[in-house]
C-alpha cells in the first residue's frame, strides 16, 4: 500500500517537472519574425504578385501570422491586396485553377 502512495506521489512531481518544463521549452521556442514590410519599408501591393506569393502556401492559402511574421496592421493589408490581385487574375484561388 505505501508502495502504490509513493508512485502516484512520484507521478505527480513528474508531471509537476513536465509541465514546467515545457512552459520554459515553449518560451524559448518562440522567435520574433521581423515584419518583411517594415524592414524593407514598403507596403503590400496587389501589383508585387512575386511578393505576394511569399505570403501564399502551396495552396494559395494566405499564411497566418505567426507563420509570415507580420504586423497585424500588415497583415490585414496582405489580405486585402491579396483578394484583388485575385479578382483581376494575377493570383489563382486555389492550386487546381493554377493547372487549367
Amino acid at each position: 500500500m505505501t508502495r502504490y502512495t509513493n508512485t502516484t506521489k512520484l507521478n505527480s512531481e513528474r508531471s509537476k517537472n513536465n509541465i514546467r518544463s515545457s512552459a520554459v521549452n515553449r518560451s524559448e521556442r518562440v522567435s520574433t519574425k521581423k515584419d518583411f514590410f517594415d524592414t524593407n519599408k514598403t507596403q503590400p501591393n496587389y501589383k508585387d504578385v512575386l511578393i505576394l506569393r511569399r505570403f501564399l502556401n502551396d495552396r494559395f492559402q494566405i499564411l497566418p501570422t505567426s507563420k509570415s511574421g507580420l504586423t497585424s496592421k500588415n497583415q490585414r493589408r496582405l489580405a486585402q491586396e491579396i483578394k484583388k490581385a485575385r479578382f483581376i487574375g494575377l493570383l489563382p484561388y486555389t492550386d487546381l485553377h493554377s493547372q487549367l
